[in-house]
């Protein structure tokens, strides 16, 4: 079948101008790490019959797809068309042809999160402890506390000594009842940096009393320090907002210019026919487990800010949130707009009739297929650490070299 083809210049023109795209790496995972455009999302060919509906619910929404060269941008352009999307184009030359254009090429996966994370502490000079500090106050027994913020399955595998489980956007719901002495210094942790930084700076926009620090580096940067590591913990922050935490969330997310909508301007939003729209509830798996608002995806708070290419590989698309406390939603919306989406909190809805039932699993990729991030499991060389964080430290200065992306920092 013949694919027709668009420019690079063309689809750059269409991220500035906030034109909804999907810009699809169609490789592997292991192949999209090594490099690709700064809002290219990966889809690889064989993973679109299990991806495609999920994560591009509208079928006909603007797909461009390109490979390096290895041959599948038709067999993923058969494999759309089989699934009924109707507008499918290559990229003229493929990853090349972006890079013979002059514009930049970004490694690794969830690239523009990070690089936005890089961006908030360069911006906002979000304070971080290095990890023989942070050590030193634990060796000491030091008024503090740490909140883990990366998923629980990976603080179960590891963990800072002594840390408690709080994911991302259950920060400001937890951290009040995590360090309710407004004397105790707050450490926040992930595996990097990203998350530590954002979920640092999201206590510290919300108003927390508290003086708060990322721990630098994560738990790459301890263990790059050589210290020890705790395994199996099952320490998790119990519901207990931060003083004013609901209030101060939602003065937060309108200050990032989020929008709020109850439930005739959602029936709105779902109609519209020619807008792509994302609906994700951004409670916890048993929460939603146990009731949801229909139709909408469950995806954490934390990890939803991280992986928004991955959720959300339709930029320019809508994106509303769900929380029947709200202050979930209102945190991660506020960052999410400020990376450039246009996002909706949805108010109420939790009183009348809701759907029963677990979040929806898509299968990992292959092994063989799947980049192993440097910063998961207890095996990872510390020249893979190391090389990672040199990486992000770089990500300031290729935004800057890029100059598509479009984020603002409150």
């Amino acid at each position: 079948m013949t694919v027709p083809s668009v420019t690079s210049a063309q689809i750059r023109t269409a991220l500035l101008l906030r034109h909804e795209i999907a810009l699809l790496d169609v490789r592997h995972e292991a192949a999209f790490a090594t490099g690709h455009p700064l809002f290219a999302a990966n889809m690889a060919v064989d993973r679109i019959a299990l991806e495609a509906e999920v994560r591009l619910p509208r079928k006909d929404v603007p797909i461009v797809i390109y490979d390096n060269g290895e041959g599948w941008v038709t067999q993923a352009a058969r494999n759309l068309k089989d699934f009924g999307y109707i507008n499918v184009s290559q990229l003229e030359g493929g990853l090349q042809g972006w890079k013979s254009a002059g514009y930049e090429v970004f490694e690794d996966v969830n690239s523009y999160a990070k690089a936005f994370g890089e961006l908030v502490e360069s911006r906002r000079h979000t304070p971080s402890l290095a990890a023989e500090e942070v050590n030193a106050l634990i060796a000491s027994k030091a008024n503090i506390q740490i909140l883990d913020v990366r998923r629980f399955d990976e603080y179960a595998t590891m963990n800072i000594p002594g840390s408690i489980s709080v994911p991302g956007a259950e920060l400001v719901l937890r951290a009040g009842r995590a360090a309710p002495d407004p004397d105790t210094t707050i450490i926040v942790n992930c595996a990097g940096r990203t998350r530590s930084i954002i979920g640092t700076q999201s206590l510290i926009n919300a108003g927390v009393a508290n003086k708060v620090v990322a721990l630098r580096n994560g738990t790459i940067g301890w263990t790059l320090a050589k210290q020890g590591l705790q395994h199996g913990s099952d320490r998790r922050g119990e519901i207990g907002a931060i003083k004013d935490g609901g209030a101060n969330a939602r003065d937060v997310a309108y200050r990032a210019g989020v929008k709020r909508v109850g439930s005739m301007e959602l029936t709105a939003l779902q109609s519209d026919r020619d807008r792509t729209l994302y609906r994700f509830d951004v409670r916890s798996e048993e929460e939603y487990a146990a009731g949801h608002l229909e139709g909408f995806r469950h995806y954490p708070g934390g990890q939803l800010v991280q992986e928004v290419d991955m959720a959300a590989p339709v930029r320019g698309a809508r994106i509303v949130l769900t929380d029947d406390r709200s202050v979930r939603a209102d945190m991660t919306a506020s960052w999410l707009a400020q990376m450039g989406w246009e996002v909706y909190v949805h108010d109420g809805g939790y009183d009348g009739a809701l759907e029963v039932g677990p979040p929806l699993v898509i299968p990992k990729p292959d092994p063989s297929h799947r980049y192993r991030r440097p910063y998961e499991g207890t095996d990872v060389k510390e020249s893979a650490m190391q090389a990672y964080l040199d990486w992000e430290f770089g990500l300031v200065e290729q935004l800057r070299r890029d100059a598509s992306h479009g984020f603002f920092v409150i």
